[in-house]
Order: structure tokens, then sequence, then C-alpha cells
């Protein structure tokens, strides 16, 4: 595919460099621009940099080099004030798009940057015997789309779901259990039962404070192995898993590993041994802490006084674990924004062990879930069921298409499995939809609106395509011309199309998905307008395919947009 920046970059270098190295490529490279609007160009270049080499005025160099280029890529090359603002040549730009979806298809606009390097996300992460709720939406949502972005840009990904299976909390459920727990019942209703369990055993704690002790030591029985505590904990981990499961399977998502916080237990002497070796473990009041103030953090945590081990002492392990093993180019945590003292510390630390690849540690942050009369809280057994919340969505979808089997008279093929896909993807296109560093209030009502900037929206239009190519009987090897296609609505089309690898970059870069989300509504936008305005199955057989391969461009994308998202495309609606 042309690459219209490069060729600016050509250009531009060879008239800015013609007797000497005025300015380098990187620099040129860099300093192309994408205007806010199409009125200035597809790309600007400023010049103002220019001025104290040339020794003129900014808009006069800018009108003196535009004049001076010429070039099949471009219909208009123009300056306005300081910049010299590029037009694509249309019939190039709509050459490109459609020989290039010809050929590659499904496999459109993938650069292929990501070749050779391994990187490890991980995202969803909830704690076992903990509901799965509507606050663990974002990390799990959020994350799966970071790994389908980088799995389309080439990289190799790895992905992890660090479950939260250690900790005293499970000194906590094993007394309860014990104490009134009823294994049959539970295996019936795993994470409820549990939940009221753990939040039976927080109540009681409060107000007998020997009870507490006791919990603190099932939790070191544990810790040492002890054959009734490790039975009861990996029962515990099982039904969770099985139930977590559900879930994951309905949100289309799978990881390569579930490797949680206990894993990593048997790693974790060594990386103590290596922190007091190097001197920067330090006693203080019983623990042992690393002082972090020079790097304007406060100390570290490392070992309770009591010589239990906390999150950071596992996150250690972890980090150099999936460093031995993968030698990532990134090692991605996508964990809400309250944690982000925890990554602060973990990299600060790692690098006080001499670990030189401490960088490699990424911290993709979000902001936080509540609801509508206040804060989630699994303690106080205030949650909403991300399960249910799949459900409802799935059961309203289901009750319109039911609705629409009876207006038209006709069966919807396929009902539950189309109302799945349909709700499921409401769901996850709203979640995304924002950029991640945003709180937001879960809200019933906006979760489940269908109306406006919506995943079943952006389905819709990929349905629609799917149509409209079957009733043209549209043939991807029939004879076609691109110059055919030269309305503002279709020039529209064809540069949000080739935008499509820019947007996904950006998005890998700043672990943004909601990138692709925006810019798959606008490219369904810009379609359905195309769609409204012009007549595309036409007897002129050439304008027809030619327009049909147009309609198969934008169906190829919103699908494979929808993919990143981690959200079905059907192709009946």
């Amino acid at each position: 595919m042309v690459n219209f920046k490069d060729e600016i970059v050509k250009i531009l270098d060879e008239k800015l460099n013609e007797e000497s190295q005025v300015v380098s490529i990187e620099e040129i490279a860099n300093s192309i621009e994408v205007p806010p609007n199409y009125e200035m160009g597809d790309f600007a270049f400023p010049v103002f940099f220019l001025a104290k080499i040339y020794r003129k005025n900014p808009a006069v160099i800018a009108k003196e080099i535009a004049e001076s280029i010429k070039s099949e890529y471009f219909e208009k090359i123009e300056s306005k004030s300081a910049y010299i603002n590029f037009f694509i040549n249309k019939n190039k730009l709509s050459e490109t798009i459609l020989n290039e979806i010809k050929e590659r298809k499904e496999d459109y606009g993938k650069p292929g940057i990501g070749a050779g390097k391994n990187v490890v996300v991980e995202y969803s992460s909830p704690n076992i015997a903990k509901p799965f709720h509507i606050g663990h939406i974002r990390s799990t949502v959020i994350g799966d789309s970071i790994k389908r972005i980088y799995d389309f840009l080439g990289y190799n990904t790895i992905s992890y779901n660090h479950l939260g299976d250690y900790g005293t909390q499970f000194g906590m459920l094993i007394v309860a259990i014990k104490r009134w727990g009823d294994r049959e019942v539970i295996e019936k209703d795993p994470i409820a039962e549990l939940l009221k369990l753990y939040v039976k055993i927080n109540k009681e704690v409060e107000i007998d404070p020997e009870l507490r002790d006791e919990c603190r030591a099932w939790f070191a029985k544990l810790e040492n192995k002890d054959e009734e505590a490790l039975e009861l904990w990996q029962w515990i981990r099982d039904v969770s898993l099985m139930e977590f499961n559900k879930v994951y399977k309905m949100l289309d998502i799978n990881y390569d590993t579930f490797k949680g916080e206990s894993f990593y237990s048997e790693y974790m002497p060594a990386e103590v041994d290596k922190l007091e070796k190097s001197g920067a473990l330090v006693e203080s009041d019983g623990a042992k802490i690393v002082d972090l103030s020079k790097y304007n953090l406060p100390p570290s945590l490392i070992i309770k006084s009591d010589g239990s081990t906390i999150y950071i002492t596992r996150d250690i392990a972890a980090a150099h674990y999936r460093h031995r093993e993968h030698q990532p180019y990134k090692n991605i945590y996508v964990v809400g924004s309250q944690q982000s003292l925890h990554f602060q510390q973990l990299k600060a630390v790692l690098k006080e062990m001499g670990y030189d690849w401490s960088d490699e540690v990424v911290h993709v942050a979000f902001g936080m879930v509540s609801l509508e009369d206040g804060t989630l809280s699994t303690r106080k057994g205030r949650v909403v069921y991300l399960e249910d919340v799949l459900n409802k969505a799935t059961d309203k979808v289901r009750e319109i298409l039911t609705q629409r089997e009876i207006d038209r008279g006709e069966k919807i093929e396929n009902k539950d499995e189309l109302a799945a896909q349909v709700g499921i993807g409401a769901v996850k296109f709203q979640e995304l939809f924002n950029q991640r560093i945003k709180d937001y209030v879960f809200s019933w009502d906006k979760t489940l609106s269908f109306e406006g900037e919506t995943g079943p929206y952006v389905q819709y239009v990929h349905a629609r395509i799917c149509s409209l190519l079957e009733k043209g009987n549209f043939d991807i090897n029939g004879k076609i011309d691109p110059s055919l296609l030269n309305s503002e609505e279709e020039y529209n089309i064809l540069r949000t199309l080739y935008n499509f690898t820019n947007v996904v970059i950006d998005a890998h870069e700043k672990y943004e998905p909601y990138f692709v989300t925006r810019y798959t509504v606008e490219l369904a936008r810009a379609f359905n307008k195309y769609y409204n305005q012009t007549q595309i199955i036409v007897d002129d057989e050439v304008l027809k395919n030619t327009r049909l391969m147009l309609c198969y461009a934008v169906k190829t994308v919103i699908k494979e947009g929808l993919q990143l998202l981690g959200i079905a495309a059907p192709e009946k609606m």
C-alpha cells in the first residue's frame, strides 16, 4: 500500500537537502502533521524551524517550497501561512485502498511492526472466592482489547490472569468454612455462598479479636503447606475458577495461563535473599522494607513484622519469572489507577535489585467503577455480578428480536446466539468507548441502551453491508475502476479506511482501545451517509463492482475493528 507520508518525507528530503544536509529525515517525518480538518489537506508540514536556516519569513519559505513540488501522489500542494499542505490524489488513494483490500482481505492494515517481539499482558485477575463483579469488567475487556491490538500488529502476546489466590483472606475463609460452611451447598452456587461466608467472617472478627488471630494462624498454616489448609484452599480455588470461566466464555476471552499469586510463592525466597544481599532490604519496626526516598516514593514493605509476605513480594517474583520465561519487549499490567503507587514502587524495587529490565514493566491504569448509590464493596456484599449484567443485556436483545419476529412474521435464525453477540457486544463497546482513565458510575439504563454511538449500531452497519454484497452478487475478482470513486462521500470513506492502521498503532502506543471504538463509529457513520445518498447497485457492471468493492472494504475493516474490541460482527441482524 502506498504510504503517502513516506512520499512527503522523500519529497521534502530532496527539496530541503538538495545542496547540503539542512534537516534530518527523522526530523522531517516527526514534523508532519494531520490537520484538524480536510480543508487544510491530508497532511501538513510546518516550516517555522526553517526560518533561522533560510533567514526568511516562514510563510515565504512555505510558499516557495510548495510551488516547487510536483508529485503524482498529490493532486494539490499549497501553502497556508507557515504550513505546506498536501492533498492526496483521490485516484491514487482509491487505487491503493481497493488493491490492498482485494489482495489482503482480512489482513488489510496489518503492518507487522511487532514481529519477533514478545509482549506479556496481565488483565482481569479476580480474587478467588469473591464475586466476578461489574468492577472487574474494566481490567478484563481493556486488557483483552490491548492483547488483540498487539496481536494485530504482529507481536507475540502472552496473556496472564494473575488470580488473587493468596493472602490472609484465605485464612479467614478457611475458618468460616470450618465453622459455618457446607460443601454441598457451596458447590451449588460457589461464589454467592463463599461471599456470604466472607461477609460473615468479616463482621465476626470486628467483635472477636481472638477469631482474627485464628484466621491469621490458618493463613500461616497455608503458607507452611499444612495438608488440611492446602486441600481447602485448592477446593476454594477450583470451584471459583469454574464460575469465572463461565463469564470468560460469555465474553469470548481466553488466557494463555492462569498463574495466580500462589504460583510465585516458591520464587519469593530467592528474590528476598537477593534484596538482602544487595543491602537494599532493611529492618523497620520488626518488618523489612526498601527505602525508595531517592525515587521520591514512600518505603516499600516487603516482609511484614509477623514474617508474612505481601502483594509486592509476589509481584517482584512474578515480574522476574515473566522476564526469564518470555524476555518480553513489554510486561503490561492492566490494573486500576488506585494501584499506581504500587507499580511505581515495584519498578523502583526492581531497579534497586539491579534488574536492568525493570523498564519493561508497564502499568496501564484505568478509572474506577462505582454504583449509583455508592461504591462497590465485597466485604459488605455490595456488588453487581458481571454475569447478571451480560445476561440482562442478552435478554433485552432477545426480547427485541422476538418482537421483530412477530412484526415481520418470519423466524430469525440463531436468535439466542445473535442476542448474546449483540447484548454482550453492547456492554463491551460502552466500556471501551471512553478513555480508560476516566471513572464512571455504573448505570443499568446506560449499559442497556442501544441508541446512538453503540456496539449494536456498528454491528448493524456491518450486517447491512453483508446483505448488500449478497444482493449485488459481489465478486471480489470482478472488474473495477478505482477512478469511478470520486464523490465526496466516497473520498471520506477512503480517507477513513486509509487511516485504520495509524489508529491501531496509536491505540497500541497509548494503550487506548477507545481509539478503535471511536474509529469504528466514524467509519460506520461515513458509510451510512454514503448508503443513504448513493445508489450502489446500478446497471453499469464496472461501477457496481467498484462501489461494492468499497462496501466490502468497509465491512472488512469494521469487522477487524470489532474483533480488536473482542466484539462479534454478525452477518445478519
